[in-house]
């Protein structure tokens, strides 16, 4: 360690504790670089939660926050380069004051080598007239340095909630800087602007020579030191990860060239768009999600959506509500089939997917507690289908013996996207005498005078005057404390899976109740909450 040691303090000398800085950083970048984009390739992620049996519960909750912990490296990207660059602009200036002889003699010296025949440089700048602002911009480390930079700050700014939520296309065009990002990272260390000392015969004595610069090449324990860039070893880091990603995105091609073909399609209420689709040999498990794209719209941009329709069905389908000018066009192309009677949509669409989400795990627990906001019922459609065809076929492999289902919506035209599917589950559930199988609570978060109005005046019919159930609609939102502690007194022991397709905010209120009414005795009952992430 000590040889070491001796043999990079020359180069100390000339960068002084710069060096450190500056490539503590790049180590630490390297390895995130070749983490970022693991948690994006959504076919690895699926194969290892479907496929692997060693993938546990546990295992399988940390997947399903691959978006969550790209996020976390992405900042740890950001402030590493922050602190790399930062690190390098001082070394630079020192680099010129060394140059221009305004560092003491030994750095001095160390900057004129290679200034003969037979010597090698240690200090890149070469000239007393060179800026650093020249160096940066015409060295590949520098020029690349500038370049992946710029790109970091640019998908960096434009991953923003109220960017991702506004504008979408920034986003996602933005996004694919990411190509730029990684090829200037893999040629930045080509550059070997970091110099070390290299082994010459005779030996540079280091220690004894530092302070007689004079001396170098006079006397037999000085020879001139000779100096050599490192080897790049950036590209050794992510060469797999971008192998794996460039594997990802020619499935992706390869599904988007297979034909997709319309069964049918409704436009809902509340600009809800339902397309049922068939493909050929596809496959799908409750509450997964596929990425759609529309080549009459955009070539290069893929939406997630959750799929509504159960396995047990013969096609796929997914609801689309008008959020952004992407759905808005494509609600606009299918409402202009509907007026002139095209009885099948003619425009293209590319499917990729399925991808695996919380929601798989539905069935996996004895009693199951499913929580949607407006359109984030999708995924719990999916898996209220299934269990009526479950019960239709009798399924003995059922484990779920309860299910506790809330839907929270701003306005009662929601209520009619799946009011039918609970009205069949209802009687389907009567007929079996297992009425007290689904418990479910609509909640209306929003409404008007009118409206209340109406709900008085047809308060003791026996069906809800909002969504036509046996069970009446709720106004306000749950008082989740009750809730938890109703489940937890139905279900002393039981091992209770809590899943939300909801907003954040939601999110951290229902992670806090499972976490407080979760008992610690082993065989007390116990939450475990699970989130859709797309």
């Amino acid at each position: 360690i000590n040889r070491n040691y001796r043999s990079t303090e020359l180069k100390i000398q000339l960068y002084r504790s710069g060096l450190s800085w500056a490539r503590a950083p790049a180590a630490v970048l390297n390895f995130n670089c070749m983490l970022i984009l693991l948690p994006v390739c959504r076919n690895l992620l699926s194969l290892i939660r479907g496929n692997f049996t060693c993938c546990g519960r546990s295992l399988r909750k940390q997947l399903d926050k691959n978006l969550t912990f790209h996020k976390l490296v992405a900042y740890m990207i950001a402030l590493m380069t922050a602190v790399h660059t930062i690190a390098h602009l001082f070394n630079m200036e020192r680099f010129n004051n060394s140059r221009q002889g305004k560092g003491d003699e030994l750095s001095t010296e160390l900057s004129e080598l290679g200034d003969e025949a037979n010597q090698t440089f240690l200090n890149p700048i070469r000239s007393t007239s060179t800026t650093p602002t020249y160096v940066v911009f015409t060295t590949i480390a520098g020029l690349t340095g500038v370049i992946i930079t710029l790109a970091l700050i640019l998908m960096i700014t434009s991953s923003m909630e109220i960017i991702r939520r506004c504008y979408f296309e920034v986003f996602w065009y933005t996004h694919h800087l990411f190509i730029i990002f990684f090829a200037g990272l893999v040629f930045h260390g080509a550059g070997r602007i970091v110099r070390s000392v290299k082994t010459t015969d005779p030996p540079h004595n280091i220690s004894f020579c530092e302070d007689q610069p004079a001396n170098w090449g006079l006397i037999p324990q000085c020879p001139i030191p000779q100096f050599a860039g490192g080897f790049p070893q950036t590209w050794m880091w992510v060469i797999g990860p971008m192998v794996l990603y460039l594997c990802e995105r020619i499935v992706r091609f390869v599904r988007y060239m297979q034909t997709v073909t319309y069964r049918k399609i409704v436009i809902r209420p509340s600009k809800v768009l339902e397309l049922q689709l068939v493909k050929a040999g596809f496959k799908m498990e409750v509450g997964q999600y596929v990425f759609l794209n529309c080549p009459d719209i955009s070539q290069l941009e893929w939406h997630p959506f959750t799929m509504t329709s159960a396995p047990e069905e013969d096609f796929f389908s997914v609801h689309i509500r008008v959020v952004g000018d992407w759905t808005e066009k494509l609600m606009s192309m299918a409402m202009a089939c509907a007026k002139i009677e095209v009885p099948l949509p003619h425009f293209r669409i590319g499917v990729d997917g399925p991808f695996g989400t919380a929601s798989e795990d539905v069935f996996d627990y004895e009693v199951s507690m499913l929580v949607g906001c407006g359109i984030g019922v999708t995924p719990f459609a999916s898996i209220l289908k299934s269990i009526w065809y479950k019960f239709k076929e009798s399924n003995p492999t059922l484990r779920t013996r309860k299910i506790y289902f809330y839907w929270l919506c701003r306005e009662t035209h929601a209520f009619e996207w799946f009011a039918d599917l609970l009205q069949v589950l209802e009687r389907e559930m009567e007929e079996r005498g297992m009425g007290s199988f689904l418990t479910y609570k609509l909640f209306l978060t929003g409404w008007d005078q009118s409206h209340a109005a109406h709900v008085k005046v047809h308060f003791d019919k026996d069906t809800d005057v909002v969504t036509g159930l046996k069970q009446k609609t709720y106004y306000g939102r749950p008082h989740w404390d009750n809730e938890f502690t109703e489940i937890r007194n139905n279900h002393p022991t039981s091992v209770v899976g809590t899943f939300l397709c909801g907003p954040e905010a939601l999110a951290k209120t229902l992670e806090k109740k499972c976490a407080k009414f979760s008992v610690v005795d082993p065989r007390g009952i116990k939450f475990y909450f699970n989130k859709e992430n797309f």
